[in-house]
């Protein structure tokens, strides 16, 4: 039977020692770094100390929760969570929702009833603007190539999972897993940040543009996520002695250094950053199918404790 020509052109490419070496050469590649590896070599100017300014830390029975704040992106929530947890608003308070893949949320129990409601304190403010988005042109977004489905350019600014929509000159703090907010009623201007929430389950990114994002947890998440569920209503208690105790709330500047937590976080615009996540992006070793794909909330900022 007569060969086509594409068979014999495909015959005489394999039979070539030239296409042979090529392809050698080829599977002889650099083997890809793992994230392990890339951290492990990260030099000291990628990480960067806590601002004590800017970081709370939450004490439960079950153990710290180490929040990072974003004034960046809501400087006028950061600054009355700065003023709440200076006065003590939040010791004795308690977690009053748990819902199972959504949220972990805190606050007082009775916030709804003028005349057993906590007050803010000296400092807090009792309204705020909405602060749902900032300027792009106010942030250097770290852009991901990666495709979004909730927004036209996503990328990362101060450790955070940022969204942004330059046709509308606008970026945003993605609810991502382990990011906080600050909830409100129907008024958009109704939040204070006396009442939070950390995000437990899968990123509920349909909340974006509509709620203040305040910072995120960055150690002591599982203190939260594990806790009991709540009830049917939305994962809010349906009894006061079901709700998690809050020891206390602190900010790190109002603890003497020697006992504030030895944490320190990889920097999003340091050198180390896009190779992790390129690694994230290129798995390999147990990894059949690397996915070749990342979003911004598939991909958690590490720290580590501060070297001695």
């Amino acid at each position: 039977m007569r060969k086509s020509l594409p068979f014999l052109l495909a015959a005489c490419l394999i039979a070539s020692p030239a296409f042979a070496a090529k392809k050698t050469k080829s599977a002889a590649k650099a083997p890809v770094k793992t994230s392990a590896e890339i951290l492990a070599a990260a030099p000291e100017s990628d990480w960067r100390n806590l601002d004590p300014n800017n970081t709370v830390i939450m004490t439960l029975a079950q153990g710290p929760v180490i929040i990072e704040l974003a004034p960046r992106f809501a400087p006028e929530h950061v600054a009355n969570i700065r003023a709440l947890a200076h006065g003590g608003f939040f010791d004795g308070l308690s977690i009053v929702r748990v819902q199972d893949n959504f949220v972990t949320q805190w606050g007082d129990p009775n916030s709804d009833d003028p005349k057993l409601a906590k007050p803010l304190g000296e400092g807090a403010k009792p309204h705020l603007p909405a602060e749902f988005s900032v300027p792009l042109k106010s942030v250097r977004l770290r852009k991901l190539p990666d495709v979004d489905g909730w927004a036209p350019l996503t990328g990362f600014v101060d450790g955070m999972p940022v969204a942004a929509n330059p046709k509308k000159g606008q970026a945003w703090l993605a609810h991502c897993y382990g990011m906080v907010g600050a909830g409100r009623s129907d008024k958009e201007d109704s939040s204070t940040g006396a009442e939070l929430y950390a995000v437990i389950g899968h990123a509920p990114r349909a909340l974006d543009l509509n709620i203040t994002v305040v910072g995120r947890v960055i150690q002591g998440i599982e203190n939260l996520s594990a806790l009991p569920r709540g009830g049917q209503n939305m994962g809010f208690y349906d009894k006061p002695e079901q709700r998690t105790g809050i020891q206390s709330v602190k900010l790190l500047a109002d603890i003497p250094a020697a006992e504030r937590p030895q944490l320190q976080v990889l920097r999003t615009d340091g050198k180390s950053w896009p190779a992790l996540l390129q690694a994230r992006r290129h798995r390999t070793g147990w990894y059949v199918h690397p996915a070749d794909h990342i979003d911004i909330c598939s991909v958690t900022v590490p720290t580590r404790p501060t070297p001695q």
